[in-house]
């Protein structure tokens, strides 16, 4: 039989070993830490609350771990070098020191973690969006050890300069890019309101009607056209389909004798204004 007495005798054994340990941990800010002690895992609060990086920690009780000081660089690493090694590239810093971020490489990611997929990664300390970095994974989390010295850092300077020319994701082409640098160039514009695709469609029309002496008052998808509600510049109020393509003309709303799709949006706005 099982002898209840030992048992109890052990984990009470263990609890009073445990708030005589310290340990190194990583913590991102309002999370919790772990460690393992006599074959049992506890998870602790972190003392203060508001803590974010590494940490050497100690049990105050049996749910709560205070920190007691910051490891030096040696500690880290080793703790580091005991995780699986992951190579990604920086897409968004997000909250803190945590970052969205995708594989270098989806296969070798795959056979790694399991899964290629826009991740999390904590304690990101160096580094800006594209930058391939390296992580290192605990089998929940992604910690960040560096940058990648040795990657080109060539297409992270490309990708850079394709987002300050607004350029689409799929019009981005360059020598040594790859399907998971555009993955995570998709990544980044998602958050940036010039690539919203109404954004970029309003700002077209908006361009033609102003070209020709017009402005644009509003705009819907009809799905094959544009239905765009504008006033010329007497102030006559207008509503045009416009072909989403080209912005030729299919109806000016105003009688053309037939002739609408012989103009686009720009020249329309002078035809009205001559009548």
């Amino acid at each position: 039989m099982v002898d209840i007495r030992k048992i109890l005798s052990q984990l009470a054994d263990g609890e009073e070993q445990l708030l005589d340990t310290q340990f190194l941990a990583p913590c991102v800010r309002g999370g919790r830490v772990r460690t393992r002690v006599s074959s049992m895992v506890y998870t602790f609060q972190v003392s203060p609350r508001n803590f974010e990086g590494w940490g050497i920690f100690e049990p105050v009780n049996e749910k709560t771990a205070a920190v007691i000081e910051e490891p030096n660089l040696p500690q880290v690493a080793e703790y580091l070098q005991l995780l699986v090694s992951v190579r990604l590239h920086l897409a968004c810093a997000l909250q803190g020191q945590t970052w969205l971020a995708y594989p270098v490489n989806e296969s070798d990611a795959k056979q790694r973690t399991g899964a290629a997929k826009p991740v999390l990664v904590h304690l990101v300390t160096e580094g800006s969006q594209f930058e391939p970095i390296v992580a290192r994974w605990d089998g929940d989390c992604l910690w960040f050890e560096e940058i990648d010295r040795r990657a080109d850092p060539l297409p992270s300077e490309k990708l850079k300069i394709a987002l300050k020319k607004l350029i689409l994701p799929q019009d981005v082409r360059f020598k040594g890019m790859t399907p998971e640098m555009r993955i995570v160039y998709e990544l980044v514009t998602r958050n940036i309101k010039d690539f919203d695709p109404k954004v970029r469609e309003e700002g077209r029309l908006q361009r033609a009607l102003k070209m020709g002496g017009g402005e644009l008052r509003d705009f819907g998808d009809r799905q094959d056209y544009w239905l765009v509600e504008w006033t010329s510049a007497s102030g006559e109020h207008h509503s045009s389909a416009i072909a989403k393509n080209d912005l030729t003309v299919m109806s000016a709303g105003i009688c053309l004798s037939g002739l609408d799709k012989d103009f686009d949006l720009q020249s329309l706005v002078g035809v009205v204004e001559n009548r």
